[in-house]
């Protein structure tokens, strides 16, 4: 109960501040403050699965009634009041473009910063604003000072962008690459990590984890590696594309040095739309990807990542929208609702003998993302099959030895929805003597 009172407080300090969605639409901010209230007056169970709500937050999006779309973790919608916003700062823009985007719409870069910080518990001087997990994770790769000899851990499930940029340090510098070869998945915390420890050495520079998988949903015990890298004094780099805007974690909590993830996916901000985190003292030992003035006042300054020159500084500040649309559903109600989801169809596909499941189902190691597969049936032709027959969107999966359809809801994904999917995946399972 105390625990709950305590949920409960926190949520309503937040929904009492999401000043940019009073600012779009004061009667809309006042609605969804207190839907989102009275949601939070009941137990966490009846929370989770409060349709009523949760059905509300599904009108806020303007994603098809036809197509059943099943690829968050791939790309998320954006709520309208985040498509407004940027629709709102575009229009100013063409107004007058120098002027108003350099000084005023990017006047609020600031503001965004400290939401940011404040979201990824840090500091605003550790987190960079830019336009994905690919750009911020690959200007950590390349800006580290290694030598010939030098030595990085990481994994083989870890995102191809960061395999390739791994791949290219060790072809132009001599930098070594040790890759944990991981099978997932895998509900032991100890046996993940100790793939990745076994492979230190006094060479060993840093340890790259990726926080979610993207290929079949699991969790990795992050935190466990970094503890153990850093006694031995290794840095952190950890990709959260994936994780960051579902679970319910802050920056720190990892123990990372180095960070990324990409904002327009569970955090529905617009499309291209990222950010970095880097610990404030390890920030003057990384070379930006692109110039930054000579100023040697500005090493450890985390605007130096930022020097992109003209860039669509309309759907950066449209992120701030999402922030606070993300602020009133809070958090951890956020990664609840969107694992009561995945639990919902996975129980129900997981009755038919021919369905098999590649996610850990431990509540811990797994949220959102799910891989299945169907006996009989290739990867590529369930999808295929979905799409055509049932308009639903999922992605097909082939990556070291996984081999599946991934299914990805969000928060505006409803039980309806699944129970749609779910009948299509029995009606496909029906289906599989006929397939040749």
């Amino acid at each position: 109960m105390n625990s709950r009172r305590k949920f409960i407080k926190q949520a309503a300090a937040f929904t009492g501040t999401i000043p940019f969605l009073g600012m779009m639409d004061p009667a809309f901010a006042d609605e969804f403050q207190t839907r989102s209230a009275k949601n939070l007056s009941l137990s966490p169970e009846a929370g989770i699965t409060d349709e009523d709500f949760w059905g509300w937050i599904k009108e806020q999006y303007t994603v098809s009634s036809n197509l059943l779309y099943l690829n968050n973790g791939g790309v998320s919608p954006q709520p309208k009041c985040v498509q407004d916003a940027h629709i709102k700062y575009y229009q100013m823009a063409n107004e007058g473009p120098s002027y108003y985007m350099w000084r005023i719409i990017d006047a609020g870069r600031e503001a965004l910063r400290e939401k940011l910080a404040d979201l990824a518990g840090c500091s605003k001087e550790e987190i960079a604003i830019n336009r994905n997990a690919t750009e911020a994770l690959n200007t950590v790769i390349f800006g580290l000072n290694l030598k010939p000899g030098d030595e990085v851990v990481q994994s083989n499930f870890d995102y191809p962008n960061m395999n390739n940029a791994w791949k290219q340090r060790e072809k132009r510098d001599g930098v070594v690459v040790k890759r944990a070869q991981l099978t997932l998945p895998e509900d032991d915390d100890a046996k993940v990590a100790k793939q990745f420890t076994d492979l230190f050495t006094d060479k060993t520079k840093l340890v790259h984890i990726t926080h979610m998988v993207n290929w079949n949903g699991n969790l990795l015990p992050a935190k466990m590696i970094a503890d153990e890298a850093k006694k031995r004094g290794i840095e952190v780099l950890l990709d959260c594309a994936h994780s960051f805007g579902l679970f319910d974690f802050k920056f720190p909590d990892t123990n990372c040095d180095y960070s990324g993830t990409s904002l327009h996916k569970f955090l529905c901000a617009p499309f291209g739309s990222g950010l970095m985190y880097i610990r404030k003292e390890k920030i003057k030992n990384i070379w930006p990807l692109l110039s930054y003035p000579a100023d040697t006042q500005k090493e450890d300054d985390i605007r130096k990542f930022e020097n992109l020159g003209t860039r669509s500084m309309c759907s950066e500040m449209a992120i701030g929208a999402a922030v606070d649309f993300h602020n009133v559903i809070g958090s951890k109600r956020k990664e609840e609702r969107i694992r009561f989801l995945k639990n919902y169809w996975t129980e129900k596909v997981l009755k038919n003998p021919k369905v098999k499941i590649y996610t850990s189902q431990d509540p811990k190691r797994s949220c959102a993302i799910c891989l299945f597969s169907i006996e009989g049936w290739k990867p590529e032709d369930i999808e295929a099959r979905l799409l055509d027959k049932y308009k639903i969107h999922v992605i097909t999966i082939n990556w070291e030895g996984i081999h599946g359809v991934r299914v990805t809801p969000s928060v505006y994904t409803s039980t309806r929805d699944l129970d749609r999917f779910v009948k299509a995946i029995d009606e496909i399972c029906r289906e599989t003597k006929e397939v040749k």
